[in-house]
Protein backbone atom coordinates (compact mmCIF):
# COMPACT_ATOMS: atom_id res chain seq x y z
CA UNK A 1 0.00 0.00 0.00
CA UNK A 2 1.31 3.34 -0.90
CA UNK A 3 0.30 6.25 1.84
CA UNK A 4 1.54 9.80 0.62
CA UNK A 5 1.92 12.93 3.60
CA UNK A 6 2.03 15.95 1.42
CA UNK A 7 1.88 19.87 1.90
CA UNK A 8 3.11 22.99 3.03
CA UNK A 9 1.86 22.58 6.78
CA UNK A 10 4.78 20.56 8.30
CA UNK A 11 3.46 20.65 11.83
CA UNK A 12 0.56 18.85 11.20
CA UNK A 13 1.92 16.66 8.27
CA UNK A 14 4.37 14.96 10.45
CA UNK A 15 2.16 15.08 13.70
CA UNK A 16 -0.16 12.70 11.36
CA UNK A 17 2.91 10.90 10.05
CA UNK A 18 4.66 9.91 13.14
CA UNK A 19 0.83 8.80 14.84
CA UNK A 20 0.45 6.61 11.53
CA UNK A 21 3.93 5.34 11.52
CA UNK A 22 3.96 4.00 15.30
CA UNK A 23 0.46 2.44 14.51
CA UNK A 24 1.90 0.73 10.89
CA UNK A 25 5.48 -0.15 12.15
CA UNK A 26 4.72 -2.51 14.96
CA UNK A 27 6.23 -5.67 14.77
CA UNK A 28 7.78 -4.89 11.35
CA UNK A 29 10.88 -3.64 9.75
CA UNK A 30 11.31 -0.16 9.07
CA UNK A 31 13.29 1.43 6.76
CA UNK A 32 14.07 5.18 5.96
CA UNK A 33 15.15 6.47 2.60
CA UNK A 34 16.11 9.84 1.75
CA UNK A 35 18.93 11.36 -0.72
CA UNK A 36 21.81 10.52 0.71
CA UNK A 37 21.11 6.95 0.81
CA UNK A 38 19.16 6.02 -2.44
CA UNK A 39 19.68 2.97 -4.23
CA UNK A 40 16.69 2.07 -6.97
CA UNK A 41 18.38 -1.63 -6.70
CA UNK A 42 17.47 -1.99 -2.44
CA UNK A 43 14.09 -0.02 -3.49
CA UNK A 44 13.28 -2.50 -6.02
CA UNK A 45 14.59 -5.64 -3.58
CA UNK A 46 11.97 -4.29 -0.81
CA UNK A 47 8.45 -4.15 -3.17
CA UNK A 48 9.41 -7.52 -4.73
CA UNK A 49 9.59 -9.15 -1.92
CA UNK A 50 13.27 -10.31 -1.69
CA UNK A 51 14.33 -8.61 1.03
CA UNK A 52 16.39 -10.40 3.56
CA UNK A 53 14.86 -8.93 6.58
CA UNK A 54 11.24 -9.27 6.33
CA UNK A 55 8.32 -9.76 3.11
CA UNK A 56 6.48 -7.15 4.83
CA UNK A 57 8.29 -4.07 5.86
CA UNK A 58 7.53 -0.30 6.16
CA UNK A 59 9.94 2.04 3.94
CA UNK A 60 9.71 5.84 4.31
CA UNK A 61 10.96 7.80 1.56
CA UNK A 62 11.85 11.27 2.67
CA UNK A 63 11.53 14.46 0.62
CA UNK A 64 12.68 11.98 -2.54
CA UNK A 65 10.16 12.92 -4.97
CA UNK A 66 11.71 16.67 -5.09
CA UNK A 67 14.61 14.94 -7.12
CA UNK A 68 14.43 14.27 -10.46
CA UNK A 69 16.09 10.46 -10.04
CA UNK A 70 14.05 9.54 -7.40
CA UNK A 71 10.43 11.39 -8.64
CA UNK A 72 11.00 9.53 -12.39
CA UNK A 73 11.77 5.79 -11.06
CA UNK A 74 8.87 6.20 -8.17
CA UNK A 75 6.47 7.27 -10.76
CA UNK A 76 7.20 4.56 -12.96
CA UNK A 77 6.94 1.82 -10.02
CA UNK A 78 3.46 3.33 -8.52
CA UNK A 79 1.87 0.28 -9.39
CA UNK A 80 4.50 -1.95 -8.12
CA UNK A 81 4.77 -0.49 -4.95
CA UNK A 82 1.10 -0.58 -4.67
CA UNK A 83 0.61 -4.25 -5.25
CA UNK A 84 3.84 -5.10 -2.84
CA UNK A 85 2.92 -6.80 0.57
CA UNK A 86 5.32 -4.08 1.87
CA UNK A 87 4.25 -0.83 2.53
CA UNK A 88 5.91 2.80 1.72
CA UNK A 89 5.06 6.08 3.06
CA UNK A 90 5.89 9.35 1.37
CA UNK A 91 6.68 12.45 2.90
CA UNK A 92 6.87 15.18 0.44
CA UNK A 93 6.54 18.97 0.55
CA UNK A 94 3.74 20.80 -1.81
CA UNK A 95 3.42 18.50 -4.54
CA UNK A 96 1.85 19.23 -8.14
CA UNK A 97 -1.42 18.03 -9.10
CA UNK A 98 0.12 15.69 -11.84
CA UNK A 99 1.92 13.57 -8.81
CA UNK A 100 -0.94 13.41 -6.65
CA UNK A 101 -3.24 12.48 -9.57
CA UNK A 102 -0.67 9.83 -10.24
CA UNK A 103 -0.58 8.28 -6.84
CA UNK A 104 -4.29 8.90 -6.59
CA UNK A 105 -4.23 6.72 -9.81
CA UNK A 106 -2.42 4.12 -8.39
CA UNK A 107 -4.72 3.50 -5.26
CA UNK A 108 -2.78 5.47 -2.67
CA UNK A 109 -3.91 6.88 0.70
CA UNK A 110 -3.31 10.41 -0.07
CA UNK A 111 -3.25 13.05 2.78
CA UNK A 112 -2.42 16.59 2.10
CA UNK A 113 -1.89 19.34 4.91
CA UNK A 114 -1.54 23.17 3.99
CA UNK A 115 -1.37 26.09 5.86
CA UNK A 116 -4.36 28.33 5.52
CA UNK A 117 -4.23 30.82 2.95
CA UNK A 118 -4.33 34.61 4.24
CA UNK A 119 -7.44 35.88 4.28
CA UNK A 120 -7.32 39.57 3.24
CA UNK A 121 -10.42 41.37 4.31
CA UNK A 122 -12.80 42.76 1.23
CA UNK A 123 -11.73 46.37 0.57
CA UNK A 124 -14.91 48.41 0.64
CA UNK A 125 -15.01 50.92 -2.71
CA UNK A 126 -17.85 52.67 -0.84
CA UNK A 127 -15.03 54.45 0.78
CA UNK A 128 -13.32 55.84 -2.20
CA UNK A 129 -16.48 56.89 -3.82
CA UNK A 130 -18.10 58.78 -0.60
CA UNK A 131 -14.84 60.87 0.18
CA UNK A 132 -14.75 62.01 -3.38
CA UNK A 133 -18.83 62.52 -3.10
CA UNK A 134 -17.85 64.52 0.17
CA UNK A 135 -15.06 66.76 -2.10
CA UNK A 136 -12.22 64.88 0.51
CA UNK A 137 -9.06 65.10 -1.03
CA UNK A 138 -7.31 63.89 1.20
CA UNK A 139 -9.32 60.67 2.17
CA UNK A 140 -10.06 59.98 -1.22
CA UNK A 141 -6.35 59.46 -2.16
CA UNK A 142 -5.95 57.65 1.03
CA UNK A 143 -9.00 55.20 0.44
CA UNK A 144 -7.88 54.50 -2.89
CA UNK A 145 -4.32 53.99 -2.32
CA UNK A 146 -5.61 51.08 0.41
CA UNK A 147 -8.10 50.08 -2.81
CA UNK A 148 -5.31 49.16 -5.05
CA UNK A 149 -3.04 47.46 -2.37
CA UNK A 150 -5.87 45.28 -1.15
CA UNK A 151 -6.01 44.04 -4.86
CA UNK A 152 -9.37 46.40 -5.91
CA UNK A 153 -9.53 46.27 -9.97
CA UNK A 154 -9.23 49.75 -11.52
CA UNK A 155 -12.28 49.36 -13.42
CA UNK A 156 -14.25 48.64 -10.31
CA UNK A 157 -13.04 51.51 -8.52
CA UNK A 158 -14.03 53.94 -11.54
CA UNK A 159 -17.64 51.98 -11.77
CA UNK A 160 -18.35 53.37 -8.12
CA UNK A 161 -17.09 56.54 -8.78
CA UNK A 162 -19.03 56.75 -11.80
CA UNK A 163 -22.08 55.07 -10.46
CA UNK A 164 -21.53 58.03 -7.38
CA UNK A 165 -21.49 60.69 -9.42
CA UNK A 166 -24.30 59.77 -11.41
CA UNK A 167 -26.44 59.23 -8.58
CA UNK A 168 -25.43 62.76 -7.02
CA UNK A 169 -26.45 64.08 -10.16
CA UNK A 170 -29.74 62.55 -10.56
CA UNK A 171 -31.09 62.72 -6.68
CA UNK A 172 -29.86 66.69 -6.96
CA UNK A 173 -27.27 65.94 -3.88
CA UNK A 174 -24.33 68.52 -5.84
CA UNK A 175 -22.68 68.58 -2.38
CA UNK A 176 -19.76 71.12 -2.50
CA UNK A 177 -19.93 70.35 -6.26
CA UNK A 178 -21.45 72.15 -9.13
CA UNK A 179 -23.88 69.87 -11.70
CA UNK A 180 -21.64 71.09 -14.53
CA UNK A 181 -18.26 69.86 -12.79
CA UNK A 182 -20.04 65.98 -11.87
CA UNK A 183 -21.47 65.88 -15.59
CA UNK A 184 -17.54 66.23 -16.60
CA UNK A 185 -16.43 64.34 -14.07
CA UNK A 186 -19.04 61.86 -15.59
CA UNK A 187 -17.76 61.84 -18.91
CA UNK A 188 -14.11 61.41 -18.15
CA UNK A 189 -14.52 58.68 -16.13
CA UNK A 190 -16.07 56.53 -18.95
CA UNK A 191 -13.56 57.09 -20.85
CA UNK A 192 -10.47 57.11 -18.39
CA UNK A 193 -9.20 53.73 -18.21
CA UNK A 194 -9.89 53.16 -22.38
CA UNK A 195 -7.73 56.28 -23.34
CA UNK A 196 -5.02 55.51 -20.79
CA UNK A 197 -3.99 52.30 -22.06
CA UNK A 198 -4.67 53.22 -25.80
CA UNK A 199 -2.16 55.85 -25.29
CA UNK A 200 0.17 53.73 -23.26
CA UNK A 201 -0.05 55.57 -20.06
CA UNK A 202 0.28 53.60 -16.80
CA UNK A 203 -3.78 53.10 -16.09
CA UNK A 204 -3.49 53.44 -12.40
CA UNK A 205 -1.37 56.55 -12.53
CA UNK A 206 -3.97 58.04 -14.96
CA UNK A 207 -6.66 57.28 -12.18
CA UNK A 208 -5.04 58.85 -9.08
CA UNK A 209 -4.03 61.81 -11.26
CA UNK A 210 -7.32 62.32 -12.28
CA UNK A 211 -8.65 62.45 -8.27
CA UNK A 212 -5.49 64.45 -7.03
CA UNK A 213 -6.32 67.12 -10.16
CA UNK A 214 -10.43 66.69 -9.71
CA UNK A 215 -10.75 69.29 -6.62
Amino acid sequence: MIYLFAGDDAKNKLSSYEKFLKKEAKGRDVFFVSRNNWDPVQIESLYSGSSLFSSSSVIVFQSILEHEEGREFILEKLSNLADSDSDFIFIESKLPKSILDAFKKAKGEVNIFELPKEKKEKFDNFKVANAFGNKDKLNTWIYFRQAIEAGVALEELVGILFWKVKDMILKGSLSRFKEEELKTFAARLSYLLPQARKAGVDAESALEQFLLEAF
